[in-house]
């Protein structure tokens, strides 16, 4: 197996996610390419804060995936916060068009989906760990 590993002062690791944010309610809002690059530079400063490494980002009209690295010592449930809330804030003083497609100020729903990836699949993963007592 093949994995980037990136090192600590005592680990070695290679954790790996995808995070998809959607608008409330799936409103379009990133039609404009000023409001998806705001987005994705927020996104890359707030990574920043959190010893998270974005790796890649595509917007949608109504979400976003990103796709990060993270050491273990990272709170991603503060992470994934900060980077909604900050990333609301900004976008609706910046673009104040936004407003209007939204409803009572809120920006990105409520929840989000967050996958843990890998250099190799489960099955694989398993595989090799049943096969170690060998």
């Amino acid at each position: 197996m093949q994995y980037e590993l990136q090192k600590g002062r005592h680990s070695v690791f290679s954790l790996n996610f995808h995070l998809v944010v959607c608008v409330k309610y799936r409103r379009e809002v990133f039609e404009n390419q000023e409001i998806i690059d705001e987005l994705k530079k927020r996104t890359r400063k707030i990574a920043s804060n959190y010893d998270v490494t974005i790796k890649n980002q595509e917007v949608d009209k109504d979400h976003t995936h990103i796709l990060f690295s993270a050491a273990p010592k990272t709170d991603l449930v503060k992470f994934i916060n900060a980077l909604k809330g900050a990333t609301s804030r900004v976008i609706r003083n910046r673009f104040p068009e936004v407003k209007e497609k939204l409803w009572e100020d809120k920006f990105w729903s409520p929840s989000y989906f967050l996958a843990t990836t890998g250099e190799v699949t489960l099955d694989v993963l398993k595989e090799y760990v049943e096969n170690q007592g060998e």
